[in-house]
């Protein structure tokens, strides 16, 4: 296939209804407008996001962008690390629309402003960025690895994410389901054994959470950035119950970090040999197979471009 090299592709992976449609209605006008060539492509399945990414990739497209949020974000950033082949120049932008976009807000690019979005992909500042990567081995014995923008959440973080997505199914709200899953954890607060190994030190502990972030990690990790060769890391260890709502506000404060119960880190790589019975989670989605240790995370200093905002 043969690409007119101003020409971007872009995967919509927003699902069906009214808001979906009335966003891709307008983001199409904006581009016309702009008179900017595009080829607009829609998933099909569960998988079809990453599959996608992969396919544009190779069919030589110079510039792929994804409409959606970190889930989103992070299929087509596994299509893109594992496709045959890469245009020279290749760049990657974002369109923020999902119901979670921590990574795009990282970088100032706001969901209810995708005119700005639109024009700094069609200006096309790029910067490298570092991504995450997560080897594992499944219950088939096979090595995976799977890359991230974001985060990784082994624990409390990964189980609050699996909450929030089974009780907004059964609400329909967002903030609604993040409550309930706020106020449940006060009384489930689980922690697990855990043993891991990072750079410099060995921990062998009871801990609530741990998350390793390339950017800000929901906010447990908020002193990260993708571009600086290194991942920061938050041990979170368990609170007594009137202890966790001081957490939560610290976290939406922005504050996390001067929690008491916050131990944080920057690392290279992490190796776990042992997590119990914790989720895990990357950008906000559940590894659904079970993982077997030991599993190790680590950095790729400036692997891919990404298209930034300008000025």
């Amino acid at each position: 296939m043969t690409v007119s090299s101003d020409k971007i592709g872009i995967v919509f992976s927003l699902k069906t209804g009214l808001n979906s449609k009335t966003r891709l209605k307008k983001i199409q006008q904006y581009l016309e407008t702009s008179h900017q060539a595009y080829d607009l492509f829609r998933p099909e399945g569960n998988d079809s996001v990453e599959q996608l990414a992969r396919k544009l990739c190779n069919d030589a497209y110079r510039t792929l962008v994804v409409v959606g949020g970190d889930g989103s974000l992070n299929d087509a950033l596994n299509g893109i690390m594992t496709a045959d082949f890469l245009h020279k120049d290749f760049a990657f932008g974002i369109i923020p629309s999902g119901s979670v976009n921590d990574f795009a807000r990282f970088w100032g690019i706001m969901p209810n402003d995708y005119k700005k979005s639109i024009d700094s992909i069609i200006r096309r500042k790029t910067r490298r960025i570092d991504l995450g990567v997560f080897h594992y081995q499944g219950q088939d014995h096979v090595a995976h690895r799977r890359f991230f923008l974001n985060c990784v959440n082994i624990g409390l973080g990964a189980r609050l994410i699996e909450l929030s997505n089974s009780t907004k199914k059964l609400t329909g709200s967002k903030r609604v389901s993040n409550a309930m899953t706020m106020t449940g954890q006060v009384f489930e607060r689980k922690s697990f054994d855990l043993t891991f190994q990072t750079d410099t030190e060995r921990f062998h502990e009871k801990v609530m959470s741990v998350c390793i972030g390339n950017t800000t990690g929901y906010g447990q990790t908020p002193n990260a950035v993708p571009y600086n060769g290194m991942l920061d890391m938050s041990v979170i260890t368990r609170p007594e119950w009137w202890q966790l709502f001081e957490g939560f506000w610290l976290l939406g404060k922005g504050k996390f970090l001067n929690y008491r119960n916050v131990h944080p880190y920057r690392v290279n790589e992490v190796v776990f040999t042992d997590v119990g019975k914790a989720k895990v989670s990357l950008d906000g989605r559940i590894i659904q197979q079970k993982i077997l240790t030991p599993f190790k995370v680590e950095v790729l200093p400036e692997k891919i471009p990404l298209i930034i905002p300008y000025e």
